[in-house]
């Protein structure tokens, strides 16, 4: 019998252990953000449309209190933004921390989504390992089991 390479079953491990440190790498990325985040101390203001008064550990609250700050900035500086306000003007610098503010938020946003898509993407990588590993066990059992047939003179 030809000896079968076990190549399907390689790369279903290699993909697997490739899977386990993405969902991994994934889960901590969350909780070390939600963790930093919850170390600032932010509470979504009481007039934001959703999420009012939560603590700012999580994407949804971060989202709700950019918001927030985006619209007290805008009543502070008469609707306009940074770029649209004087050089000498004193808004400006409320207009700049504003900004800075819901940049980080934002940037905890974006950092709770690719937290999550590693994660999914780990957990969907391990599956399609197994699913190549289990393949491949499964033509090795296929190849194992051999039906005797006649060949030669009298065979029929």
């Amino acid at each position: 019998m030809a000896r079968r390479s076990n190549r399907a079953g390689t790369i279903g491990l290699v993909v697997m252990v490739a899977g386990v440190i993405f969902a991994v790498a994934g889960v901590v990325t969350w909780f070390v953000v939600a963790d930093q985040l919850a170390a600032e101390n932010i509470t979504v203001s009481e007039d934001a449309a959703f999420l009012a008064g939560s603590d700012v550990t999580g994407p949804f609250a971060a989202y709700a209190e950019a918001q927030v700050i985006n619209q007290h900035a805008l009543e502070a500086t008469g609707g306009k933004t940074y770029a649209e306000l004087e050089r000498d003007d004193p808004a400006r610098e409320t207009a700049m921390q504003a900004s800075f503010l819901r940049a980080s938020l934002f940037t905890s946003v974006v950092a709770f989504g690719v937290a999550a898509l590693a994660t999914v993407l780990g957990i969907l990588l391990v599956l399609i390992g197994w699913a190549l590993r289990d393949r491949e066990s499964a033509a090795d059992v296929t190849s194992a089991v051999v039906t005797p047939t006649q060949t030669g003179p009298g065979a029929s």
